[in-house]
């Protein structure tokens, strides 16, 4: 089904027939997906579970702040609903292919998403800045397996690290790296690694995939006061960034955060 009739969600119209298209999509996206949720029952009543995995989808995939948990039909959460368990055929990589289709692999910026351990030393890290009065900016937490993919092999052939031709193929993303020249290969995956704002070249498989690192940005004025796990208090200066200032990564580690020096944002379990 490519449309909808009416809205589908909270405070939506409802027609069983517009709810069921949306769960038999909604059942396409989770089982592609890294959460554990059971598969909906396509019952056409817009129900509690319904309702969370749409709000879910928008948070995830639409990367909605707010989301609102209501489908409209030609709205933006159906046009990237309505991908999910369709026939997809596959399409050159460009920035076209960009727009058209990553927000189908989720980067999310959620702490809520890290894996349950590393949750409980990222929290009370991210507490203590907040007391400390630092300015903390969250860009990655989990990672799915795909996006990795597409930002890797967008760095690698646009730095012809690999020929296009040569590039594997990987399941559920439709995409083709070879335009048949070089040139336009090239190109295109500059594109993509321009937008994907690729500074350094991506891992295949790294922590963020298994929920076990966050990228963020810490800043602070003048000299930081701060308390470590133990609760010793800890005076951070200049630098007046988390990038490079080790003070600041000893306290880090205390937590069971550990900096990736390479890697300016990068923290993780275990500094890789």
């Amino acid at each position: 089904m490519n449309t909808l009739k009416g809205s589908v969600g909270q405070n939506g119209t409802n027609d069983p027939d517009d709810v069921r298209a949306v769960q038999t999509h909604l059942n396409a996206w989770l089982a592609k997906t890294a959460l554990a949720l059971s598969p909906l029952t396509v019952s056409g009543l817009a129900d509690g579970e319904t309702q969370a995995a749409i709000l879910n989808f928008q948070k995830r995939v639409g990367g909605m702040k707010t989301p609102d948990g209501r489908i409209d039909p030609g709205g933006t959460t159906w046009r990237l609903l309505s991908v999910w368990g369709s026939d997809r055929v596959a399409s050159l990589s460009g920035a076209d292919w960009w727009h058209a289709n990553q927000a189908r692999f989720p980067n999310s910026r959620s702490v809520d998403d890290l894996d349950a351990g590393f949750q409980a030393c990222v929290r009370p890290f991210l507490a203590a800045l907040k007391d400390a009065g630092a300015s903390v900016s969250i860009d990655t937490t989990f990672r799915s397996l795909q996006r990795a993919y597409i930002m890797r092999y967008s760095w690698d052939v646009a730095k012809q690290l690999i020929r296009p031709a040569e590039v594997p193929a990987m399941d559920g993303v439709d995409i083709i790296w070879d335009h048949g020249n070089l040139v336009a290969s090239v190109k295109a995956a500059k594109e993509m690694a321009a937008l994907f704002g690729i500074a350094f070249r991506p891992s295949l498989n790294t922590r963020h995939n298994k929920g076990l690192a966050i990228d963020m940005d810490i800043r602070w004025s003048g000299t930081m006061s701060i308390r470590d796990k133990a609760g010793k208090t800890a005076l951070i200066g200049a630098p007046n960034n988390g990038a490079f200032n080790t003070a600041l990564h000893r306290v880090g580690a205390s937590y069971g955060l550990i900096k990736l020096l390479t890697d300016r944002p990068h923290w993780s379990d275990n500094g890789h």
